[in-house]
């Protein structure tokens, strides 16, 4: 076995990639990271549009490394730094009555167009389902933006995202070396 001692790293540049204080801490020069990043999550149940396409206000904030991620009017991500980013979304969906869920599709949309989906089809025979939906999707750094969708339908009653316990998230993350 071999052990290589080093308190940096770098690039050929010169640039520092990863610095280790002695005591087993270790931090990156800025060249690896995965930031920016965010994760946010309902303060309160919403009632969609039965039959539609609905953006899900995700309006509380667990986790925003740069302020990218309005959770007061548009509630999307708008990285200021390009690369590819993990993006993924999961809804906690439910009826107000029993087996009358038609269909649940959680979305995740790049720059107001469906880039991603995660559908459940039970035809009316559900009460509450989670799809959850990740893709890997490039990032210009300037203008692209990527946000929360969801269409339900519903036999009676309304279709609910529900924000309990974590139950409804929607996050992203820079992937490192991407």
């Amino acid at each position: 076995m071999s052990i290589l001692k080093v308190n940096q790293i770098q690039d050929r540049g010169g640039n520092t990639l990863l610095t280790s204080d002695g005591a087993g801490t270790i931090s990156s020069g800025g060249a690896i990271t995965n930031t920016p990043a965010f994760e946010a999550y309902l303060s309160a149940t919403q009632t969609p549009t039965n039959n539609a396409n609905t953006k899900v206000q995700f309006n509380t904030e667990r986790l925003d490394t740069d302020g990218y991620y309005d959770n007061a009017t548009n509630y999307r991500f708008t990285p200021l730094v390009a690369g590819k980013y993990f993006v993924y979304l999961k809804i906690y969906s439910y009826s107000q009555t029993a087996d009358s869920l038609n269909i649940t599709a959680a979305k995740i949309y790049k720059n107001g167009s469906e880039y991603a989906r995660s559908t459940f089809h039970p035809n009316g025979t559900g009460y509450e389902f989670t799809p959850v939906v990740v893709a890997n999707i490039d990032m210009n750094g300037s203008t692209d933006y990527v946000e929360a969708y969801v269409n339900m339908g519903v036999s009676t009653g309304n279709p609910l995202v529900w924000h309990e316990h974590n139950s409804s998230v929607f996050g992203a993350y820079k992937l490192i070396g991407a």
